[in-house]
């Protein structure tokens, strides 16, 4: 897939979940699923700022993602790159958690979603996408 292919992947309907990696600070790997959304070429998500990933994410300011079709033909895309933390924007927070959950419960409980998860301890957490890695029909 090009670019634009493996952007437009991330962004299908039914969505997918993400996998994300980081990095612990003793050098062991940590993979969590996230719900997430794209703002043109950069993926949107949220974490707990005490959570494993969100402690990784801070520490290292990297992260890569997988999002896979788990149904045959099978494809994947694989993304990678610096991370912003958004920590102190409650309005923008709101905004990308309520969009994230519309994508992922529907638009009835997007709004409720949004709310839940946009509280103090929250963060946005923007990932840069500089590289891209994918495969479109792997078992074709």
């Amino acid at each position: 897939m090009d670019r634009e292919a493996a952007l437009a992947f991330l962004t299908a309907d039914p969505p997918h979940t993400g996998k994300l990696a980081t990095v612990r600070a003793d050098g062991r790997p940590h993979v969590a699923p996230i719900w997430f959304a794209l703002d043109g070429d950069v993926v949107v998500f949220t974490t707990g700022a005490e959570t494993v990933k969100g402690q990784n994410l801070r520490r290292e300011g990297r992260a890569a993602m997988c999002v896979d079709d788990e149904r045959p033909p099978f494809s994947f895309v694989t993304v990678e790159g610096p991370v912003e933390i958004v920590d102190d924007d409650l309005d923008t927070l709101v905004r990308w958690a309520t969009e994230i959950g519309g994508r992922y419960m529907g638009a009835d409980q997007a709004e409720a979603f949004g709310r839940r998860n946009a509280v103090p301890g929250e963060w946005l957490v923007r990932l840069h996408v500089v590289h891209i890695a994918s495969a479109i029909d792997v078992a074709d």
